[in-house]
């Protein structure tokens, strides 16, 4: 699997950066803050792929609608479960 994290095939930059150490766990602001920003960064290339998808082929465009709508489903279970954190706090 090849990940552009910085610099992708879009053309656009991403200034995050993200280090996995092992056996390290997240605060609970930063647990909420991944979950938020992991959404949006999903839903733009969402966008992205959606416009894409336009210039493509019927039965290529017919597989990266279906590959968006799953991103929007995805996108909905990171956002219900940001909702569950933050009712966790309450």
């Amino acid at each position: 699997m090849i990940c552009y994290h910085h610099g992708d095939a879009a053309g656009h930059e991403h200034s995050d950066h993200h280090h996995h150490e092992a056996g390290g766990e997240h605060t609970p602001a930063e647990r909420k803050a991944l979950l938020k920003y992991m959404a949006e960064h999903n839903e733009h290339h969402a966008e992205e792929l959606h416009e894409l998808a336009h210039e493509l082929s019927d039965d290529a465009s017919a597989k990266v609608h279906e590959a968006v709508d799953l991103f929007a489903q995805g996108n909905a279970l990171l956002r219900e479960a940001l909702k569950l954190l933050e009712k966790e706090e309450n």
